[in-house]
């Protein structure tokens, strides 16, 4: 947790609409860690990184697998996510992330089967 902002803002797959805070986005990944069993495999596709003087933003497709404390193995399923980084004191944070999934506009449901 020490890579994020103290005010970090994130917009993840998971309600409510907005994360705020550090301790916020550390429980969401609290949260993940209490469905997976260890190790998670983490895929990040297509990374784009453009830096500044004293910010910065990535966008790329990632996709989280890994087997379920359920025991159920996963290939889990693509997502795409944009990270803000600000340079405080010269140390890089991340000051907003988002990670969605596209919606299908007729039933409302997400699609989740898409691959890049």
């Amino acid at each position: 947790m020490s890579i994020c902002a103290m005010d970090v803002v994130s917009f993840d797959i998971e309600p409510p609409l907005q994360h705020v805070g550090a301790e916020a986005k550390r429980k969401n990944w609290e949260r993940v860690f209490a469905v997976y069993e260890h190790p998670l495999g983490y895929e990040i596709r297509d990374l784009a990184i453009t830096v500044g003087e004293d910010v910065a933003f990535a966008h790329s497709l990632n996709r989280l697998s890994g087997t379920l404390k359920s025991g159920t193995k996963t290939t889990g399923f693509w997502v795409r996510a944009t990270t803000c980084f600000r340079k405080v004191n010269g140390h890089w944070f991340i000051a907003h992330d988002q990670a969605s999934v596209p919606l299908d506009l007729t039933t409302g449901g997400a699609l989740l089967n898409l691959e890049p």
